[in-house]
């Protein structure tokens, strides 16, 4: 076996590989770039070689960097994870001529496999079944639209080395490949050093579902079943799942067998996963193959119990697989969500910053569930602006699906995140949903639940009741502590626009809640909250719940799961007065565009004095490696314009003003 491994990533997938290899007695190396110097992978590693500046262009993809720190460090082979040279052919050769092993499959597959183009034309020659589209390279902007008229809109823009949703667009009409093409190309170049295009038919409410293969270098090719990652967010996954909830035991063997014999037709090794787009009638269309370890490769570890990492590396090594397909089975059921630093409230736009506070939830067996989150960074962290906004993947298991869902609801409560925007609440409304637990799925799923954006939840009767019942309780220990001579046992609870006498009384640190005009009392017990605290947890009428607390201007905001609400404590005589305070009005910004993120200026379009429509673009703020276009809301005529292309700008900062 191998002695030592150098990882040529950075982030959740370092830390991922690295555990693998301490498991295995592996040394490991991992290089970093100047924003990953203090990173959780170089701490964790054995040993760190720096290998230049942010831009994954200047460091994780310079091939001569890599190579060299295999030399420095005497490393026998490199994982490289996902995304940056993860699928490229030259790479892999590059290390096999310098005597380096690739901890992945072999070019020949990687060319026939790996890159969009020609793993379309490959399929069409093995009589696969393929989504309609333009598989030969697109020269230029005008070309796009000829082709994409051929097809017929809505057609998909994708970059042909794309992956983690990055360099993805779908139009809808020709305006939407005037400007998506370029976007298109612009991302391809800046995170995956390839400009290369496709086109091809978009399928409308379809469902994404891809079958994860591992071979040897012996012949030996499997299937682990499949994955369901239908949950996307402009292209990009955000919870998968496996088992499919689609699939019956036929159409789950037709799809193994025929990622199998597309392996096998290309002598595929190591691991990969073979994509595939789904009707709701259980037809399906070969989509593409990813010729690398994905994101989501702990659901399928979690319901097969294969440590996919460890099975790259034997096949690297050249060992034969020590099991077969009739060894394999599903076990439970698999759930992972994507925390991402991003805002959901603000159209899921990235958000940049630092993890002042970080508070996974404690993972391991509880019951009959499990919890697993792969991270790579810690409290205190930055989230910076040149990678992907990925924070963790929280992983549940059950022994079935609904079991699996009410995990990863406790598990997204008791996730605390501070310091940057982030999507927790949006997964956990996710998880919430009639639809979703019902497993009636599609890629338009978002769009179709959330058609005017996230904006939380409504309180349902128990959140109104748990915000209640925890704001008095925490609001009876402060007093308890600061002003004791005001301790009272009657207050009036203001939260979600309704009023409650609530009686209280605490026995042995247990919180008694008389709601006195309903004639119901509610027991709050099993309390972990002290002031400060960011989380309050216990068991609410025997039901146990985490929420979020923060002190206000008045009162608190307390959160649980989606649903946000400002509670107020107060007696009956201040409830008198306050409800008679005029409405607080918010600033003015209508004359005003405001950048939607952080982020880089790439171009700014405007200039003092110009006449500007409603819908013209404005400006583009890349952030994330996604390059975002600002558009003006009104007709009107600039009066100053705040920032200029290649200046970094920071959330709500004034790019445009209006006369």
């Amino acid at each position: 076996m191998f002695s030592k491994i150098l990882i040529a990533n950075r982030g959740e997938i370092a830390v991922r590989i690295i555990k693998t290899c301490r498991r295995m007695g592996i040394a490991t190396v991992v290089v970093y770039s100047e924003a990953d110097a203090d990173s959780m992978a170089v701490e964790m590693a054995d040993e760190s070689i720096f290998i230049g500046p942010a831009p994954a262009s200047e460091s994780y993809l310079v091939a001569d960097k890599i190579v060299a720190a295999c030399r420095e460090t005497g490393a026998e082979a490199v994982h490289p994870g996902f995304g940056f040279l993860s699928e490229n052919a030259g790479f892999a050769k590059r290390l096999a001529a310098e005597g380096i092993v690739f901890i992945g499959p072999n070019p020949h597959a990687i060319e026939a496999m790996g890159d969009k183009i020609e793993s379309k034309k490959f399929a069409a020659r093995a009589n696969v079944s393929v989504v309609p589209g333009h598989v030969g390279e697109i020269a230029d902007t005008a070309h796009a639209i000829s082709i994409s008229e051929e097809i017929g809109y809505p057609v998909m823009i994708k970059a042909s080395a794309g992956g983690g949703g990055k360099g993805i667009r779908v139009a809808w009409h020709r305006k939407d490949v005037e400007e998506g093409f370029p976007a298109v190309r612009a991302e391809a170049k800046a995170s995956f050093g390839d400009d290369r295009i496709f086109i091809e038919k978009f399928i409308e409410s379809p469902r994404h579902i891809e079958i994860q293969i591992l071979g040897d270098k012996h012949g030996n090719v499997v299937h682990l079943f499949e994955r369901e990652c239908s949950i996307q967010r402009r292209n990009q996954k955000v919870i998968e799942e496996a088992p499919s909830p689609l699939l019956d035991e036929a159409t789950r063997a037709a799809m193994g067998a025929q990622a199998v014999a597309l392996a096998k037709a290309v002598n595929y090794d190591s691991a990969g996963t073979v994509e595939f787009v789904a009707g709701q009638d259980k037809s399906f269309f070969f989509l593409e193959m990813n010729t690398r370890l994905q994101v989501e490769h702990p659901v399928t570890e979690l319901i097969t119990g294969v440590d996919l990492v460890e099975q790259m590396i034997r096949s690297a090594y050249g060992e034969a697989m020590a099991f077969s397909q009739a060894d394999l089975k599903i076990t439970g059921w698999a759930m992972e969500s994507r925390i991402y630093a991003e805002d959901p409230y603000r159209g899921f736009l990235p958000s940049i910053g630092r993890l002042v506070r970080y508070s996974p939830p404690v993972e391991g067996q509880s019951g009959s569930t499990l919890v697993r989150n792969d991270a790579g960074v810690r409290e205190g962290d930055e989230i910076s602006m040149f990678y992907d906004p990925m924070i963790s993947k929280l992983s549940t298991w059950g022994p079935d699906r609904l079991a699996a869902i009410d995990a990863m609801g406790m598990a997204l409560e008791a996730f605390h995140i501070e310091g940057l925007g982030q999507n927790i609440p949006f997964l956990a409304a996710v998880m919430d949903q009639d639809r979703f637990r019902s497993g009636v799925l599609s890629t338009n799923y978002i769009k179709d639940e959330f058609p005017d954006g996230f904006a939380g939840t409504t309180a349902t009767a128990f959140q109104l009741d748990l915000v209640s019942a925890v704001g008095c309780a925490m609001h009876a220990m402060l007093t308890a502590r600061s002003a004791p001579q005001l301790m009272r046992d009657e207050w009036v609870v203001v939260a979600g626009g309704t009023k409650r006498q609530v009686r209280l009384s605490n026995e042995n640190g247990d919180y008694h809640a008389e709601l006195i005009d309903e004639h119901r009392q509610l027991s709050l017990s099993e309390i972990d909250w002290r002031p400060g605290k960011p989380t309050f947890s216990g068991k609410l009428d025997g039901r146990a719940f985490t929420v979020a607390v923060k002190p206000a201007a008045e009162g608190f905001v307390i959160r649980h799961r989606a649903a946000t609400l400002r509670v107020l404590v107060l007696t009956p005589r201040t409830a008198e007065l306050h409800g008679k305070l005029p409405p607080k009005k918010a600033a003015d910004t209508s004359k005003m565009i405001l950048s939607p993120m952080p982020g880089l200026v790439v171009t700014m379009d405007v200039a003092e004095g110009q006449q500007v429509r409603s819908g013209e673009q404005v400006a583009i703020i890349e952030a994330m490696k996604m390059q975002n276009i600002i558009r003006a809301e009104r007709d009107g005529v600039i009066k100053s314009v705040g920032a200029r292309a290649g200046d970094s700008v920071a959330a709500d900062e004034v790019l445009v003003e209006f006369a």
